[in-house]
């Protein structure tokens, strides 16, 4: 990969395979967008690129994309990991509630409120749970959008 601090300069074979890639299989927009925007500011041919709002417009991107995109092709090793998608840093977080946590929550939802309080609150419940360890924690919120889910209410 030619290297230059401003200017976008191709082999003749990463231009080839730049332009398979977005002619070719069925590929993320966002991967297309990227290597168009490589292709358009190649330098390497006879053909002046166009400018970077030029590039922006005709591609549909902004022009800070552009630049991000040039600033990771600069710092990608080769083309194939230019045309990767990165790979998530942090797992994804597991569900806290679960179908097993729903059920208990709509159990006690329905039965008989504790004593001293005339019906459940949202508060009461979600206190309820931990208290029973359903759940480590859980705000008052989780246990209103389970209710809401199910089409329940505490009025």
């Amino acid at each position: 990969m030619v290297r230059s601090k401003k200017q976008v300069i191709l082999t003749t074979e990463m231009r080839k395979e730049l332009e398979q890639f977005t002619t070719t299989g069925v590929r993320s927009v966002k991967l297309l967008k990227r290597a168009k925007i490589i292709l358009a500011l190649d330098t390497s041919t006879d053909i002046k690129p166009e400018k970077e709002e030029e590039i922006a417009r005709h591609i549909e991107v902004s022009r800070q994309t552009i630049q991000n995109v040039k600033k990771d092709f600069f710092a990608s090793t080769d083309i194939h990991s230019f045309l990767q998608r990165k790979k998530r840093e942090t797992p994804p977080v597991p569900a806290k509630v679960t179908g097993k946590l729903e059920a208990h929550i709509i159990a006690l939802a329905c039965s008989e409120a504790p004593e001293g309080f005339s019906k459940w609150s949202l508060r009461l419940l979600a206190d309820k749970c931990v208290e029973l360890n359903y759940v480590d924690e859980i705000s008052y919120m989780t246990v209103s959008r389970v209710l809401k889910k199910r089409n329940l209410s505490l009025t």
